[in-house]
């Protein structure tokens, strides 16, 4: 488990389960702050997320089993989850990646040692009871996605092809959605928004409160609905105490906003308010990745299993000056499975990094938008037509042709 998870349920008000095998993260997190509540079993873990329910209060607790034996018991005692999903490393899941039902974390770790045949076996046992639970659970109702974790893709990969969407292959993606599918891409990364970040490299702590003030400073709250909880989430991140080591923050924000707050905290560096600051950005993000089962899988057009706009967007970045450019495979849907391109750069006050912002920014960013308005996704249609307009005579993003299919249906009858 990361601490993300629990944290995130208990600022949106909401009780959350999260089961993790190693106990030495569940007392890391509990210690930093980042989970509330800790048991061993599955049916106390059940009755303190239902005493909250009741209570109306918001809490996250660690469950510290496997996700398999939490997910069977809600499943027997019929109780009702809301949402669910599943972070599991799953790109590595042969190699340590998902901890098999059945047996201790220390003895998962003794199998991958010495026996990787029965590990292997046991792995593809628990995929299938994983898998088997979770149709009961949404055949009840519960919502679940997929993070993009590669999770549906190793219960495919591991003999159960039902789980295909078009019940051949598993190029169509599968029976749930990818978050990015019905939540991140829609929501997000067709307009443009997605994990903008930002390190303090004087280390202090009254820098990142000045950058915090700043970021508020460059966000209209009335502009969008996701502007109004990127605002509201830079407003109270010093009050949910997200920083454990590193004075850095991740706030999502779309081109506009991530020009407008970098040139504000380049302007404070210059005036001597804050020592220097780099900024950077996720991988999971609208345009630094390809990978057709997590960031590109609502790209509809056939190109989400290329890796083109990954490559574009480093080597843009690269050719606009950002202080450090990469391009790599993996992260965190696994080797093979995904190209990521990567930046960071280190602003230092001059006008030389004003005007790197102002352009390799809104390509580092409005490369992602450019790729799903060509792929027809009707808030990216919008964002870019927006963004033209704003930039007529420097910017210009192609707008894709609609035709209207019953045309082009009944055009191609007549001729054939």
């Amino acid at each position: 488990m990361s601490g993300a998870q629990g944290k995130a349920a208990e600022i949106a008000k909401a009780v959350a389960i999260v089961a993790e095998v190693d106990r030495s993260r569940i007392e890391t997190r509990h210690s930093q702050g980042w989970i509330s509540q800790v048991t061993d079993s599955a049916e106390e873990a059940v009755k303190l997320a239902q005493a909250a329910l009741e209570a109306g209060e918001s809490t996250s607790i660690a469950y510290h089993g496997n996700i398999v034996d939490l997910l069977e018991y809600v499943n027997e005692h019929q109780v009702h989850v809301h949402l669910l999903s599943d972070q599991t490393s799953c790109h590595n899941v042969y190699d340590g990646g998902y901890c098999p039902v059945g047996i201790s974390f220390e003895e998962r770790t003794r199998l991958l040692a010495e026996d990787k045949e029965t590990f292997h076996r046991l792995v593809d046992e628990t995929l299938a009871r994983h898998y088997a639970v979770i149709k009961d659970l949404t055949a009840k109702g519960t919502y679940f996605f997929d993070y993009g974790n590669a999770f549906m893709k190793s219960v495919y990969d591991s003999g159960i092809k039902e789980i295909s969407k078009n019940g051949l292959d598993d190029k169509d993606g599968f029976i749930w959605p990818s978050y990015v599918e019905d939540i991140m891409g829609p929501m997000l990364f067709d307009y443009g928004y997605g994990p903008f970040r930002w390190v303090c490299l004087s280390g202090k702590h009254e820098d990142l409160i000045a950058t915090d003030h700043a970021a508020m400073e460059a966000i209209d709250p009335t502009r969008r609905y996701q502007d109004r909880d990127n605002y509201n989430w830079i407003r109270d991140a010093e009050k949910n105490q997200l920083v454990v080591g590193t004075q850095a923050r991740i706030l999502y924000q779309d081109c506009m906003g991530r020009v407008n707050i970098a040139l504000k905290f380049n302007e404070l560096i210059r005036q001597g308010k804050i020592g220097p600051v780099m900024i950077g950005r996720d991988h999971h993000d609208v345009s630094g990745t390809d990978a057709p089962f997590r960031e590109t899988s609502n790209i509809k057009d056939g190109s989400n299993v290329t890796c083109d706009m990954a490559v574009q967007c480093y080597a843009g970045n690269a050719a606009r000056g950002m202080s450090l450019v990469a391009l790599h495979n993996g992260g965190g849907t696994g080797i093979g499975k995904a190209i990521n391109g990567g930046f960071g750069l280190v602003l230092d006050g001059s006008h030389r990094i004003d005007e790197i912002i102002k352009s390799a920014i809104a390509w580092d960013t409005m490369g992602g938008v450019a790729r799903r308005n060509w792929a027809r996704n009707n808030h990216a249609i919008e964002t870019a037509i927006e963004y033209n307009r704003l930039h007529a005579g420097t910017d210009h993003i192609t707008i894709p042709y609609l035709a209207d299919e019953d045309l082009v249906k009944d055009a191609v009858q007549k001729l054939f």
